[in-house]
């Protein structure tokens, strides 16, 4: 199990439609193979900054799996326009979480 993190910094003008936008998107992403859940969160200190959290079962499912799918073009089309920068992606391991391990 992985996540994907993708920080999408978004025009602040434009939050509302944004989040319209990804609810309409959002379909394609779940539908992919290997995925197993998400959440897309906005930043409390800087609410342009939204944070998908994506889960799936392994790194190869998202890259290049849904990466390189139509459906990820599609879903990459849909929200483009609202970046005021290009978005960074990472992942991380995700066994931790799955066992409830946390640092204390």
């Amino acid at each position: 199990m992985i996540y994907e993190i993708a920080q999408l910094p978004v025009h602040k003008e434009q939050i509302e439609t944004f989040r319209a936008a990804f609810a309409e998107v959002a379909p394609l992403l779940s539908r992919a193979e290997g995925y197993c859940g998400h959440v897309l969160a906005q930043g409390i200190e800087t609410p342009e900054l939204f944070h998908l959290i994506v889960r799936w079962k392994s790194f190869e499912d998202h890259t290049p799996g849904f990466e390189a799918s139509e459906d990820h073009r599609m879903f990459m089309m849909g929200l483009q326009r609202y970046f005021s920068e290009e978005p960074t992606v990472y992942h991380i391991e995700g066994a931790a979480f799955a066992t409830g391990e946390y640092l204390v």
